[in-house]
C-alpha cells in the first residue's frame, strides 16, 4: 500500500496532497511570487539563463561527497531540474513558502521530493543534510547549522553589483539610487556565520531576443518597482539587447 501520511516524533501528522508533496507550514505566508511570474522564471532558467552557474555548481559538487542536496527557496524547481540534467549527484529535495511554486515544481521531470516549508523552521532532522543550496533566497544560519551533517556545506548564491543591471535601468528609469546594488552586508553576514571555504564571482551576458523579452521582463521582482504605465511602455519596444548575470558564489561550513 502506498504511504500517504507521515507522523513525526512529536505525533504531528502530515498528509501527501494529490501532487505528492507535503505542506509543513502551520501558518499562511503571503508572497508576491505568483504563478505567472514563476512560469516566466521557469522558462528563462530552462532556456539557459544560468547555465554557467549550473555548470560551476555541478563541477564543484561532483568533486565533493554529496549524499543529499536541498534547494531552499526552490521556487518552481528549475534550478534542481537543471542541476540534475547536468549531472548533479545525491538525493534531491526542494522547498519553498510559495504553494504555486511547489505545485509547478512537482511537474519537473526529475526524481526529487518537493514540499511547502519555511526556511526559519526546516523540516529536517539534526545533522542529516550534506549540502544546502541557498540561491537568491534569505538565510537562517541557526537552522542551516542545525540540519547540516558534519562537514556538510552551504552554497549561497547572491547577486553582484551588475546583476540584471539592464532591467534596473528600465524599471527604475530616472532613479539612479535604485539602479545600484551592493551585497556587502550579505557577504559579511555569511563570513560571520560560516567558515568560508571558497568564493567565486561569475559575470556574463545573454542575448535578449523578441522570443525571450517578455519572460525577462516578467521573471524578476524588479518589475514591482515600476508603475503599471512604465511597465506597459517597456513591453511595447525591446530596449535592451543583452542581459547581464553577475553573481557571487559562497561556499561555507
Amino acid at each position: 500500500m502506498n504511504q500517504t501520511s507521515f507522523i513525526c516524533d512529536n505525533n504531528h501528522r502530515f498528509d501527501l496532497n494529490k501532487k505528492g508533496n507535503l505542506h509543513f507550514m502551520n501558518h499562511t505566508v503571503k508572497t508576491e511570487y505568483d504563478k505567472e511570474m514563476l512560469e516566466h522564471r521557469q522558462q528563462m532558467i530552462q532556456s539557459g539563463l544560468y547555465q554557467p552557474l549550473i555548470e560551476w555548481l555541478v563541477d564543484y559538487l561532483q568533486e565533493d561527497q554529496v549524499s543529499s542536496v536541498v534547494d531552499m527557496g526552490c521556487g518552481e524547481g528549475s534550478f534542481l531540474q537543471q542541476l540534475e540534467k547536468n549531472g548533479l549527484p545525491g538525493t534531491k529535495v526542494g522547498f519553498d513558502i510559495s504553494k504555486d511554486g511547489v505545485a509547478l515544481a512537482t511537474n519537473q521531470e526529475l526524481e526529487a521530493f518537493w514540499c511547502v516549508a519555511d526556511i526559519t523552521n526546516l523540516p529536517f532532522a539534526d545533522k542529516q543534510i550534506s549540502h544546502l543550496l541557498n540561491i537568491f533566497s534569505p538565510s537562517h544560519y541557526q537552522e542551516f547549522r542545525r540540519v547540516l551533517a558534519p562537514k556538510g556545506k552551504l552554497i549561497k548564491v547572491v547577486p553582484e553589483s551588475g546583476y540584471l543591471k539592464e532591467l534596473r535601468e528600465l524599471f527604475y528609469d530616472g532613479r539612479e539610487e535604485k539602479q545600484s546594488y551592493s551585497n556587502e552586508k550579505v557577504v559579511t553576514k555569511f563570513a560571520e556565520e560560516m567558515t568560508t571555504i571558497t568564493t567565486e564571482r561569475l559575470t556574463y551576458q545573454i542575448p535578449v531576443t523578441d522570443d525571450n523579452y517578455l519572460d525577462i521582463l516578467e521573471m524578476s521582482p524588479l518589475k514591482w518597482g515600476a508603475s503599471p504605465e512604465l511597465r506597459a511602455k517597456i513591453k511595447e519596444t525591446r530596449k535592451i539587447d543583452f542581459l547581464t548575470v553577475d553573481v557571487l558564489i559562497l561556499v561555507g561550513q
